[in-house]
């Protein structure tokens, strides 16, 4: 009794470390120094601790490669070519632009993840507003929301889907149609209480004169990288196999053919990519296999099926009500992996396990640390020189989540119980 308790103690003490960031620590330090804590008591063995790292391998290639994609596609240009493309289109109108913007942050989630939407289109919409002499925080917004509102279109548009479903995975033609109705759901509804939310901060005219700008031969190879990652995930997900390395290895590929034509030191880039990133993961991956051990997930997923024999509908409503709100208050990785393993161990109606996915992919659309998406993008902003508060966002989240998430509910719940 005292071991759970401590291990329920360290881990929402590390939880809330990564989600406050109190002194500024990085987020990665407190999910690290929990994990490395839980293993020097004892509470987790070693062997324990290095599966439920092991567990993660696929979310660190993954998240590897397309870190170093954002990064040779910042570094060579790509970004500023997009930039003057997406102003030239918006034909002077703010408005417009905020339109193409959430149409592309849309296409990038559902082909490329919602991690890519915060690591490589928020340097691209943050171009594009300084381009057109335009606030960049109502348009950086965009990225941060659609990300997770368009996080579950298919099983590739978030690692989180992977998690929670695991080898129980639907095949996409039944992901489809589980899922492809909440999806526009989410996405039109988020759209428009964004825009009702942000349209005082939106300026009505932009800067219309912009100057020329060519793709370098670098910038070219690094859209290509990007394009052939987009086509790699589509492949792998139809196939039923594992995101994590074609992406790393299209990013290493793209990387090696810049580098060597440039005739650069790859260290550059390596200082550029967010490696903070892969030790948090790692870090709460450790921290929900130490719950697994307390037995609290068996008595989650026990209570969850328990409700579910008397109730589908009140059960998935439960389900997807309640991880949205635990997403943000320990944030929807280890949330979604919690989650992956209750429902792996029972056996449930169809629409209490959409609750749960849906519950996991746009619950963290209320508050600044809900997803990881929404860390990467945090790291994002900061390259960019833009900050964005905790209230700041939880005051925008909490106009804008609550629908989507109903609206994303009653169509994934309502034909399947």
């Amino acid at each position: 009794m005292v071991a759970q308790t401590a291990t329920l103690g360290i881990a929402a003490i590390a939880t809330a470390g990564v989600i406050v960031r109190p002194w500024r620590v990085p987020e990665a330090v407190w999910a690290t120094a929990g994990a490395v804590l839980l293993v020097a008591l004892g509470l987790v063995p070693m062997p324990s601790a290095i599966q439920g790292v092991a567990k993660g391998m696929d979310v660190y290639l993954f998240l590897t490669g397309m870190m170093m994609l954002a990064e040779l596609a910042r570094r060579e240009g790509f970004f500023d070519w997009l930039a003057m493309i997406a102003v030239r289109q918006a034909h002077g109108s703010g408005h417009r632009l905020f339109l193409l913007i959430y149409a592309v942050g849309t296409l990038v989630t559902i082909l490329l993840s919602n991690d890519a939407t915060a690591v490589v289109l928020t340097p691209a919409v943050c171009a594009a507003a300084r381009a057109a002499k335009a606030e960049p925080l109502p348009y950086l917004f965009i990225c941060a929301f659609i990300a997770n509102a368009a996080s579950f279109v298919l099983p590739i548009s978030n690692p989180a889907n992977l998690v929670v479903f695991g080898p129980q995975m639907p095949s996409l033609a039944a992901w489809l149609l589980r899922f492809l109705l909440p999806s526009i759901a989410s996405i039109l509804i988020t759209f428009l209480m964004l825009r009702v939310a942000l349209r005082a901060s939106i300026p009505g005219m932009i800067r219309t004169d912009l100057p020329q700008v060519s793709l370098s031969r670098g910038g070219r190879l690094a859209a290509l990288g990007i394009s052939v990652t987009a086509l790699g995930l589509l492949a792998a997900s139809a196939l039923d196999r594992p995101l994590g390395l074609p992406t790393f290895l299209a990013g290493l590929a793209t990387a090696a053919l810049i580098l060597i034509g440039n005739r650069e030191s790859p260290w550059p880039l390596m200082k550029g990519v967010s490696w903070g990133v892969l030790p948090l993961v790692a870090g709460l991956f450790v921290l929900v296999e130490a719950l697994e051990r307390t037995g609290a997930v068996r008595a989650l997923a026990d209570l969850v099926a328990t409700h579910a024999a008397h109730s589908p509908l009140g059960a998935a409503v439960g389900v997807g009500a309640t991880i949205a709100i635990a997403c943000n208050l320990a944030n929807n990785l280890p949330v979604g992996l919690i989650a992956g393993s209750a429902t792996s161990l029972v056996v449930l109606p169809s629409g209490v396990a959409n609750a749960a996915l849906i519950g996991v992919d746009i619950g963290p659309n209320l508050s600044i640390t809900g997803s990881l998406a929404t860390l990467l993008w945090l790291a994002a902003l900061r390259r960019e020189g833009q900050s964005v508060g905790a209230l700041q966002f939880l005051e925008l989240g909490a106009i804008v989540m609550p629908p989507a998430l109903l609206g994303a509910l009653a169509l994934a719940i309502w034909p399947h119980v």
